[in-house]
């Protein structure tokens, strides 16, 4: 490799604008602009492949725990509120790779809609200052969902069906397996925990999945997906 030019200084204001000369080049910004937008898909997919380790992963520790569970009458049926606390470990790190998935995919849609989309329609321009955002992302990345939200969807998408069968399998497991003696309330029982309090804990934390699975909140993530009223004139 040659060596840089002995007046070359990386600090200097000419230096470090030197890509600043490509805005006012129409050649030079679109080659700019593809290889931005191959960097960002590349991490985008990245992190899309993350997020789906762990839902398999999630998956998979569902399939098992109710395979174990019924595969004999003697297995405790406490097994399956454990596998709510993995569950609820999965959602809480998918969570964490999802809002920082979005800060690549919302690059990504920025892109598209501002020079992709642009390309083929010019009409449809939208917004002006789409370089200025896209800037500032690039020098400050912030991550853009909260939290809530970010849960909200990964409920709705993926954990929110899982939790249900858990819940269920764990209902099916205490009547049907229910000695006449204890019933219901005294075979939910964990330990020294009574089999009320057990049951009041997982009421609540269901009612807490569903209120956050059919949340419904005014933000919404950049270039997200939904069905277009017009969705049948695409052929």
């Amino acid at each position: 490799m040659a060596d840089p030019p002995e007046d070359f200084d990386p600090e200097s204001r000419e230096e470090r604008e030197v890509a600043a000369e490509a805005a006012g080049d129409r050649s030079d910004f679109l080659s700019l602009m593809g290889h931005t937008y191959r960097g960002e898909l590349g991490r985008t997919s990245s992190w899309r492949t993350r997020i789906d380790r762990t839902t398999n992963w999630a998956v998979v520790v569902t399939a098992s725990l109710l395979t174990w569970t019924f595969s004999n009458e003697s297995r405790p049926h406490y097994v399956l509120l454990i596998g709510l606390v993995m569950l609820s470990v999965f959602l809480g790190i998918e969570t964490r790779r999802y809002r920082t998935f979005d800060v690549w995919r919302s690059r990504v849609r920025l892109l598209e809609e501002n020079v992709f989309a642009n390309a083929l329609d010019p009409e449809g321009v939208e917004q002006s200052n789409w370089r200025e955002l896209l800037s500032e992302d690039l020098r400050e990345p912030t991550i853009k969902m909260p939290t809530v939200e970010a849960v909200s969807r990964r409920l709705r998408r993926v954990y929110a069906p899982l939790f249900s069968v858990l819940i269920a399998a764990w209902v099916v497991r205490l009547t049907v397996f229910t000695s006449p003696e204890s019933g219901v309330v005294g075979t939910a029982a964990v330990g020294a925990i009574p089999g009320a309090l057990v049951l009041g804990l997982v009421v609540c934390f269901y009612l807490g999945v569903l209120a956050l699975t059919v949340r419904r909140a005014p933000r919404q993530a950049k270039g997200e997906m939904g069905t277009a009223e017009d969705a049948d004139e695409w052929k």
